[in-house]
């Protein structure tokens, strides 16, 4: 038996959209509206988009597989290269 925990990172739901938008504007198209919210206000992220849900389901999916047998005890990022901290 393994346990493992999944830390995700900015991801794109339908939550984020409205709150990205919120914050750059409803008139762009959304790819741009992402660049621009990445940029503005996530410039951290080295992968600089939203993070997709199902990129999140693949992680899991890897960790509940036999592939992952020797991983346990893992704290593992799916976040683009950022994710805040809970510790300063």
């Amino acid at each position: 038996m393994t346990v493992n925990s999944v830390l995700a990172g900015p991801t794109h739901t339908g939550g984020v959209e409205s709150f990205a938008r919120e914050l750059v504007g409803d008139d762009l198209p959304w790819d741009e509206a992402q660049r621009v919210f990445m940029r503005e206000h996530r410039p951290q992220s080295l992968l600089q988009r939203l993070i997709e849900p199902e990129e999140i389901a693949h992680m899991v999916a890897y960790l509940a597989s036999p592939l992952a047998s020797a991983t346990t005890g893992a704290a593992v990022r799916v976040d683009g290269g950022y994710i805040d901290s809970i510790v300063p």
